[in-house]
């Protein structure tokens, strides 16, 4: 990827000896993070693979709803395997050993089906140039919420065939050596992300494809053949069912706010919640914060937050919050002009002029 981006992002100012500290990366902490998650799917799986081994006839009235209840809290878990944990494992910022990060980063990938090699090219351009229409592809405003689509409650609360069979038709071109179908980004993006120059990435690629073809198909095997066919459920589709808290958690991130703007604070939205959430979500709550300092890990952020909060818009706390007072108010005046743009209250420091956006927010704050 050739193109040269510059644009003059705003930052707010941190004293150097503090962001040093907060740049710090701890295996402690990341080890405590990845094996406390990975302990949790496979507890929740190894629950759901008891309880289908003890289902017959006599019980299932009261034991089928028991195990598609665990396997919901199991694909709710897996299902941030992929966007959050290969997200953050991908800055590299999680661990000081940077070869845990990488075993790490494929483990999850392996599990989720997620593409590690050109996600880190993507997202490289993402924080470059965050929500610029000409240079973002991975998050293109304005973004769209159908709740009237039976797929997206599919995918929330169970399984999406369609989006499955998607996936699996972009891994088995990937692996043929073909580029152009349509994965986790558009096949348009991916070629300019990743494009025909840029062999080493594609080879990259495609063995990684052929690495995730092999690998589930060589467990999905065993486990049939084994007589053990329920693990393919709960093991090569863990992380494919059950992402209604990633929608929860993930998309306010960018939604309903300014495109080609060079501050931070106007295209991210950081908001608070609970542990669990935050734990689920690697801290990515705090979005303007990790758009703003990208080297800071994930467990660092709420810190990071309490340094800078006095130049930051207000933070929404809760999902609930987060959804009834930012995004389904911005949906519903999107849906009404789709020009609309949420500009959320900057704090002024003193003798700085507002910028034109901020001034168009807050003169539409009194309509």
């Amino acid at each position: 990827m050739n193109e040269q981006i510059k644009i003059n992002w705003y930052r707010c100012k941190v004293d150097k000896a503090l962001m040093s500290e907060l740049m710090r990366r701890s295996d402690t902490r990341a080890f405590t993070q990845v094996l406390l998650q990975l302990a949790l799917f496979a507890a929740t799986g190894a629950l759901a693979f008891k309880i289908h081994r003890h289902l017959d006839g006599n019980n299932w009235p009261w034991m089928l709803p028991l195990l598609l209840g665990v396997l919901f809290l199991h694909g709710t878990n897996g299902s941030f395997f992929g966007g959050c944990a290969c997200h953050e494992l991908s800055h590299k910022t999680p661990f000081a050993t940077q070869g845990w990060n990488t075993f790490f980063l494929r483990l999850y990938a392996f599990l989720s089906w997620f593409d590690p090699v050109a996600y880190r090219a993507s997202h490289i351009r993402h924080h470059q140039a965050t929500t610029h229409r000409d240079h973002d592809g991975e998050v293109v405003l304005p973004q769209t919420l159908d709740w009237q689509s039976v797929r997206f409650f599919l995918g929330a609360v169970a399984i999406d065939p369609l989006a499955l069979f998607r996936l699996f038709r972009f891994w088995i071109a990937v692996a043929d050596g073909n580029l152009g179908h349509d994965g986790f980004f558009r096949a348009q993006w991916l070629q300019r992300v990743v494009p025909e120059t840029d062999q080493k990435t594609r080879q990259e690629m495609i063995d990684w494809a052929r690495t995730l073809l092999c690998g589930h198909l060589a467990l999905a095997a065993v486990f049939i053949l084994s007589g053990h066919w329920f693990l393919v459920v709960v093991v090569n589709l863990g992380c494919l069912y059950s992402s209604w808290l990633t929608t929860l958690t993930g998309l306010p991130q960018h939604f309903g706010l300014a495109s080609d703007t060079p501050d931070f604070r106007l295209c991210c939205r950081t908001y608070t919640c609970g542990p669990l959430p935050a734990f689920f979500y690697w801290n990515m709550q705090y979005h303007v914060e990790h758009h703003m300092f990208p080297a800071v890990p994930f467990y660092n952020l709420p810190r990071l937050r309490r340094a800078i909060a006095h130049d930051l818009p207000p933070a929404t706390h809760g999902l609930w919050a987060t959804w009834t007072q930012d995004i389904l108010p911005v949906l519903r005046r999107q849906q009404a002009d789709p020009n609309f743009v949420h500009v959320p209250p900057l704090p002024r420091n003193e003798g700085e002029q507002a910028s034109d956006l901020q001034l168009l927010g807050e003169a539409a704050q009194t309509i």
